[in-house]
């Protein structure tokens, strides 16, 4: 249909009609819901009228107030815009044809903090809003994304029904369901996001190590990544990487091979990273894959640098099939503790924020729809199924059992990238965190001594209460008076 001669007739209106708005439009004119559309560029409305939405039920509205008026009550309506100033612009626009109850919901990659101070704005104004985290892609947007959901909680209800239903299903269960209040929906998927950017970066290792460690073709390791795709590995990332390297050009030679090495970012990872920091959270693992993309984009440098710097001569002479099967734990063994990280944050977070947020719940959104989607996720489920307060996924006794067998291969992946000249940010940054979290006692001790030494920041002392702190006058003539404040 065209212009819309019928009001309120549709269940909710699009905005933004880019590739992730059509696909969401299609996929809930797919489910039965009366969708209308409205693009800023209102030539793209017909275009997507006489194209893709052809024969369906589709209602195209080329002005605010015809759209908002084809929307029963209360109206719901989708911004898929890119995230930023673009959104406030739309959400200021809207409001003046807007009634109290009615709902505006936020389907971009937007900043926490920014639906936070959304929810609070409209909630004034009597309108809902909802940040949601869209996941899976064009694919994923199309056919049944996972969807997370934040903002005003007494929205939930009238878009409840539209989001469970377009959402991905695993087991019969929608990978979607209520988030928490204000930014906690787009929070989890900024998480996401930089789980993802973690996963990504520790399937390039297994893959670099093979392909620079072990010599092996492009044939070779794609006949890995398929046999690693059917067990505990079993994910969409393992999938399509599968599926990369088996992929020719028109001259027959593997694709991959003709790919510039610099990898780009849109910013999801380097929130996740920023927001650890402000938590005080070791989110190491993601931060490291952040940081290898930033390396990558060095790509002249790195040229230059691999022309006079000097290279290890050591190459690996041992049993090829045996470091396959150490890469294989170190990449099991790094995604669980990416994933512990990545829990340890939303945790923090859901303190900091006031959001009661379910963390098996999360583990299910995750399942399917989104790029992270894996069997693994299911284990995250059932360990916060049995102890929804576990306090860290390694504690759990899946994944204690998981890291004690994969352990020895871990270590030895990457003392051996180490002795190959073979980088793996991530596996060796998870591989110390580890480390660093099974060890009773860290050497932090030396480093408040330094703090006290040159700052006075003081101490606490193991034959003490927690809580008393102590300054040492370490020179003799540096005096007994300590800083005001105490910093771990």
């Amino acid at each position: 249909m065209s212009e819309v001669d019928n009001p309120a007739i549709a269940d909710i209106g699009v905005v933004g009609l880019a590739v992730m708005g059509q696909n969401l439009v299609l996929n809930m004119n797919d489910k039965g819901f009366k969708v209308a559309v409205f693009n800023r560029t209102t030539s793209k409305v017909d275009e997507f009228l006489n194209g893709p939405a052809k024969g369906t039920n589709v209602l195209g509205c080329h002005d605010l107030k015809s759209f908002v008026s084809s929307l029963k009550p209360p109206r719901r309506v989708m911004l898929m815009v890119k995230a930023g100033p673009v959104i406030d612009a739309f959400i200021e626009q809207l409001v003046p044809y807007l009634e109290k109850g009615d709902i505006i919901i936020d389907g971009g990659n937007s900043l926490f903090n920014d639906s936070d101070r959304r929810t609070q704005e409209l909630r004034q104004k009597g309108i809902l809003f909802i940040g949601s985290g869209v996941s899976g892609g064009e694919e994923g947007a199309r056919h049944g994304p996972s969807l997370m959901p934040g903002g005003n909680n007494a929205a939930w209800p009238a878009v409840k029904p539209i989001f469970q239903k377009i959402s991905a299903q695993v087991d019969g269960e929608p990978c979607c369901d209520w988030v928490g209040n204000d930014g906690a929906g787009h929070y989890v998927k900024m998480v996401h996001n930089g789980i993802e950017y973690g996963d990504m970066q520790l399937i390039c290792e297994a893959y670099q190590m093979m392909r620079e460690g072990l010599g092996m073709s492009g044939e070779e390791i794609h006949r890995v990544f398929a046999e690693w795709n059917e067990g505990v590995l079993d994910s969409y990332l393992i999938e399509i990487t599968r599926d990369i390297l088996a992929k020719r050009d028109e001259n027959g030679e593997l694709l991959l091979d003709h790919i510039l090495d610099t990898a780009g970012q849109k910013g999801t990872g380097k929130w996740t990273g920023m927001n650890a920091l402000d938590l005080g959270i070791p989110l190491t693992l993601i931060g490291e894959a952040v940081f290898a993309r930033c390396l990558s984009s060095l790509k002249d440098e790195r040229v230059t640098a691999s022309k006079v710097l000097p290279a290890i001569t050591a190459r690996f002479d041992g049993d090829k099939a045996e470091m396959v099967n150490a890469i294989r734990d170190a990449l099991y063994a790094s995604k669980i503790i990416s994933y512990a990280q990545g829990y340890m944050l939303m945790r923090e977070a859901a303190k900091t924020y006031g959001w009661q947020l379910n963390y098996g719940g999360i583990a299910l959104m995750w399942r399917g729809g989104c790029i992270i989607r894996s069997q693994f996720l299911g284990k995250i489920r059932d360990a916060f199924d049995i102890n929804p307060d576990l306090q860290n996924l390694l504690l759990d006794d899946f994944f204690i059992d998981a890291i004690t067998h994969a352990l020895p291969g871990w270590r030895k992946a990457v003392a051996t990238a180490v002795s190959i000249g073979v980088p793996v940010p991530t596996f060796s940054s998870a591989l110390s965190f580890y480390d660093g979290y099974r060890s009773e006692r860290l050497p932090a001790n030396l480093l408040q001594a330094q703090r006290d030494y040159f700052g006075a920041h003081t101490y606490e002392r193991v034959d003490k209460p927690r809580g008393e702190f102590f300054h040492t006058n370490w020179t003799g003539h540096g005096g007994d008076v300590s800083a005001s404040n105490y910093d771990v």
